[in-house]
């Protein structure tokens, strides 16, 4: 039970971070790092996170339907994480 919710948040923190990859592949004209660097300067560096756990949504309704039920609230903790992420950044 507790290795499948660890196995879950393993699941949604990479599918944060490939659908924040995702995001500046497509959207951005600059390097990964010259984004990232411009984003935190700017402060929306919590906006393409939010962008990169819409992932998370197709990673929890995936382990739903295969009724892995215990994945599925380790994704959820993942995009928790990533909520807090970003609420800290906005007031730091």
């Amino acid at each position: 039970m507790g290795k499948e919710i660890i196995v879950g948040f393993l699941i949604g923190v990479f599918a944060n971070l490939a659908g924040s990859y995702l995001y500046i592949y497509f959207f951005s004209k600059e390097t990964l790092e010259k984004t990232i660097q411009y984003s935190i300067e700017q402060d929306v560096l919590g906006n393409i996170i939010a962008l990169g756990a819409i992932l998370n949504l197709c990673a929890f309704f995936i382990l739903l339907k295969k009724n892995k039920m215990y994945r599925a609230r380790g994704v959820v903790l993942a995009t928790v994480l990533a909520a807090l992420v970003i609420l800290i950044s906005k007031f730091l």
